[in-house]
């Protein structure tokens, strides 16, 4: 057993968890935060994408333990109190989702997506590309890129708007 702490959602936890623990079994088993899903415990799916020091990483690919002193978001830590992030507004406007098994997973890589190229740096065929480590059994992949190609112009526009 190892103590593990971290920074979760902006609040710092701690806690005794086994060497072996993945950090999406730490997340929902020690933290409770059921957001983040498993898919497939083989790093294919994409439905465990949590931010780990600002990055998208597979939480069923990582230890524990190797989170510790990392700065963790889950689909849970995404929106600002009611308001929802831009990139979950615009999954729920443009029906980005149907059974909803992938979508944290989906909008956690988005987000990632968007910080890497900059808001407003998106077209189709780039996240097309983006999205090959996430599957989704259920809308075929066309209003989840709607989606993220609009979340992206409308952050591109807030940050416009701020300067």
């Amino acid at each position: 057993m190892s103590k593990v702490s971290m920074v979760l959602n902006g609040k710092s936890v701690s806690a005794d968890a086994e060497d072996r623990t993945l950090l999406v079994s730490f997340i929902r088993e020690v933290r409770g935060l059921t957001g983040t899903h498993v898919g497939c415990d083989t790093s294919q799916c994409g439905a465990c994408v949590v931010h780990v020091d600002g990055k998208a990483v597979k939480a069923c690919t990582m230890l524990a333990a190797q989170a510790d002193g990392a700065d963790v978001v889950t689909i849970e830590g995404l929106a600002d109190g009611t308001a929802l992030h831009p990139v979950q507004a615009a999954f729920r406007e443009h029906h980005g989702l149907q059974c909803g098994f992938c979508t944290p997973g989906m909008i956690m890589s988005a987000v990632d997506m968007i910080n890497r190229h900059g808001p407003g740096n998106l077209d189709e065929k780039t996240i097309r590309h983006e999205l090959e480590g996430n599957i989704c059994r259920c809308t075929g992949y066309h209003n989840i890129v709607k989606a993220i190609k609009a979340a992206s112009d409308q952050m591109a526009g807030m940050a416009q708007a701020a300067e």
